[in-house]
This record gives C-alpha cells, structure tokens and sequence, in this order.
C-alpha cells in the first residue's frame, strides 16, 4: 500500500535551504511512498475567527493536504533559537478547529538545517515540543541536524557529498521505520 509523505520546509523563502534540503531528500523515499511539498507561505496568520465564519480556500487546501496524508517530514531552518513564524502558523492552522487536528497521530520527523555549525539545534527541539502537544509521534533517533547547509547541497537537488548522501538516506530509512510502526 503506497504512502502519502507532506514535507513542510519551514522557509518560505524563494530557493531557501530548508526546501533545498527537502527537495534532496524526496528521491530517497522507497518505492511505494509519494512524497509532496506542501506549501505554507500563502497561509494567513491564524485568526481563530476564521473558525467560525469564512474560512480562507488556503486553510482547507492546507488541512486537506495534511489530513491525506500518512505521515509528515519537517523540514526547518531556525530563527532566533526557534521555528521561523511561518511554520508555527502553518501547525496552528492545521490544529485548529479544536478537536479536529490535521496533525493528530500522524508520525513525524523533524530534519533541522542551518548556515552556522548549531544545525539549528533550537528550532529542532522547539518543534518537538510543539510536535509533542498536537499528538504527532517523532523519530527520536537519528537527530537531524544539517550544519553549513550551503556547503552540503548542490543546488540541483542533491547533496555534495557522499558521506551527506548517506546520513540523509539513514535519516529517511529511519522515518520509514518508524511510519510503519504506525
């Protein structure tokens, strides 16, 4: 049975590393697994009024997309030792309306990334917190982290070296893994 991966690259930038990094990692997803970027920069800032009254085409695209999927790969880059704001959006309109969470029970993996040497190790547990409360089961093992992101990917989305091939392919092997457990 095939399974539908969203990936949400936490930049919004055009060509940002998170997306550059996601889109490297899609090929090495086994056969019977799709995988699609989901798109969050068109999102508006989650206003819990849109619950009750008009709802905007974006959310429901978004909290469709999520809900058909079978698991989700985070893909995040770090902003002041956190998530960026676009993807603490993104999980706020997807958990919302309460008690229907676009999120809830789907497995998930967190792959953090940044230019410096911390590979954005505080976005990577500040999401995991989050993950934790909207009830999404994370790969703990192997963490992911990206250090000097500019120097690992090609940008023709893959990776520059062989030695960063085969980190990405155990990260991926392990989130296959743990989906199947689910």
């Amino acid at each position: 049975m095939s399974k539908k991966i969203a990936i949400i690259s936490g930049s919004i930038r055009k060509n940002g590393y998170s997306t550059q990094l996601a889109q490297a990692l899609q090929p090495l997803f086994p056969e019977g697994y799709t995988t699609e970027i989901v798109e969050i920069g068109d999102l508006p800032l989650y206003n819990q009024d849109f619950d009750s009254e008009a709802t905007p085409e974006s959310y429901i695209t978004f909290r469709n997309k999520i809900s058909g999927s079978d698991a989700v790969l985070f893909v995040t880059p770090e902003h002041n030792r956190s998530i960026p704001a676009a993807l603490k959006n993104a999980l706020d309109v997807g958990s919302r309306p309460y008690g229907q969470s676009a999120w809830n029970g789907k497995p998930a993996a967190i792959v953090s990334n940044s230019p410096g040497l911390l590979g954005a190790f505080g976005a990577n547990h500040h999401l995991r917190q989050i993950l934790t409360f909207v009830n999404m089961p994370v790969l703990q093992q192997p963490e992911a982290y990206f250090s000097k992101i500019a120097e690992l990917l090609d940008g023709k989305g893959g990776f520059t070296s062989e030695s960063t091939q085969k980190f990405a392919q155990s990260i991926v092997d392990a989130f296959v893994q743990h989906i199947e457990r689910y």
